[in-house]
């Protein structure tokens, strides 16, 4: 059990990627302010975990295997603190994915009204993307897969059009897991935490545009333009991005600060 004054946390899935990540870093604090109860799907994947958090690992972490929402995961969670990886945004090609991610939302964001009365706050991180092992697996197995009884001009979109962007999005956005731990702990560690976090300065933009306009119009549009209409102009603007992205850490590398 926890300690007085530590926080618990609750990490949903840390057999690789962001939660792998964070567990580590929890683990590894010098100060022991955490508990970290860290599930898995799979727990004979646990080597990886260990060997990033190092000795901290069994002295810290408490592993178990929990769904998302039942019973026994929001209890854990109404013990300490709630952290969610949550996308804001819809996106092509991944309608159920979306759909499971948008569920999560109205989950916490009912939740965190309840909750507010017994002084417990939820926050949502919003990472937005995020290169992961399994990320770049699944991109390498869909871009060889057939898809048998899918219309071939849906086929063609998504292999021709989707796929090309979605890496360009990665390559030039994508943080890595070890940052959007990072910023979760920044979270974590708030005396009163916001409820929603984005931890991605370059995705925030795109973002802002679904709650520009409340017909929901401009995002959507735009999106669809820059995919399937105006392809050489998104990747001047995805090259744009990354060329003032190299410039702000090449600045920050040499700063005397």
């Amino acid at each position: 059990m926890a300690n007085k004054g530590q926080k618990v946390v609750l990490i949903t899935g840390c057999s690789s990627g962001i939660g792998l990540k964070l567990a580590a870093h929890l683990a590894n604090d010098a100060q022991k302010q955490f508990y970290v109860i860290a599930t898995m799907r799979n727990l004979s994947r646990k080597g990886q975990l260990e060997e990033a958090a190092g000795d901290a690992l069994n002295k810290t972490l408490h592993i178990r295997q929990l769904d998302v929402c039942n019973e026994e995961s929001v209890t854990e969670c109404l013990n300490g603190i709630q952290d969610r990886k949550i996308d804001i945004l819809g996106v092509v090609f991944n309608d159920v994915y979306a759909a499971s991610k948008f569920a999560m939302e109205g989950f916490c964001e009912s939740l965190a009204v309840q909750l507010l009365k017994f002084n417990i706050y939820i926050s949502m991180i919003e990472p937005g993307p995020v290169n992961t092992e399994f990320e770049m697996k699944l991109m390498e197995e869909v871009s060889h897969s057939e898809f048998p009884g899918t219309d071939p001009e849906t086929v063609q979109y998504f292999k021709g059009t989707y796929v090309p962007a979605s890496k360009d999005i990665f390559m030039t956005m994508g943080q890595t897991p070890d940052t959007v731990a990072k910023e979760t702990i920044k979270v974590i560690k708030m005396e009163r935490p916001v409820f929603r976090y984005q931890t991605n300065m370059l995705y925030t933009p795109l973002t802002a545009m679904k709650y520009a306009d409340d017909t929901g119009s401009l995002s959507i549009r735009m999106f669809y333009n820059l995919l399937f209409n105006h392809g050489t102009l998104f990747k001047i603007c995805l090259n744009f991005i990354r060329v003032i992205t190299c410039n702000c850490f090449r600045t920050r590398s040499v700063s005397p600060n």
